[in-house]
């Protein structure tokens, strides 16, 4: 008869995801995994696989709380700037205890060069935000709310990469001000 699981899977996935993303993947042994999810290595081994597939699982539960951190914020803007900001603010901010800047940046410099499923998952996650971002980038367009004469695709593009690059920043001791001042200045591009 089997047995039955002694511990919530999603909680032992999110303490993964926090790991993962406090430590990066080569320095997160098994041991370790161990230890912070609190559960036998077997138990490990026989829900999550090995620590690879337990991170992928982990770069999957982590998209989970992303589209739903986005979604939320979205739904509760009164317009796309506002919308846009908010995506801004929340990669700036975060949200909570959870570690600054991004699992998913993390994972594409540490990993995505040799491992082609963290680059597949990455990229994915990656194409998913900018493609948000046109589309609320289109919607300020043809609303009037953003007077650029631009593509909104290219300024998706553009706007993502500097998101991008404040994910890598809100990890190091740059302050939040200069984060701030770094999206504003990137936001001026809806109306240029």
């Amino acid at each position: 008869m089997p047995r039955v699981k002694e511990f919530d899977v999603d909680v032992a996935l999110l303490k993964a995801v926090r790991l993962f993303w406090e430590q990066g993947y080569e320095k997160t042994s098994i041991n370790d995994l161990v230890d912070h999810l609190g559960i036998h290595r077997r138990s490990l081994y026989d829900t999550f696989g090995d620590k690879h597939q337990l991170f992928l699982k982990a770069i999957e539960r982590y998209n989970e709380y992303l589209n739903g951190q986005f979604q939320s914020g979205i739904t509760r803007a009164d317009s796309a700037k506002q919308a846009i900001r908010f995506l801004f603010d929340f990669m700036i901010e975060g949200t909570g205890d959870k570690p600054p800047g991004c699992l998913l940046v993390n994972m594409a410099v540490e990993l995505a060069p040799w491992d082609l499923e963290v680059d597949a998952k990455t990229v994915q996650s990656f194409d998913k935000v900018e493609n948000l971002l046109a589309e609320l980038i289109q919607r300020g367009l043809e609303s009037g709310e953003f007077a650029s004469t631009r593509n909104a695709s290219e300024l998706a593009e553009e706007m993502h990469n500097t998101m991008l690059g404040l994910r890598v920043l809100a990890r190091t001791s740059t302050n939040k001000e200069k984060l701030h001042r770094i999206a504003g200045s990137a936001m001026s591009m809806l109306d240029n």
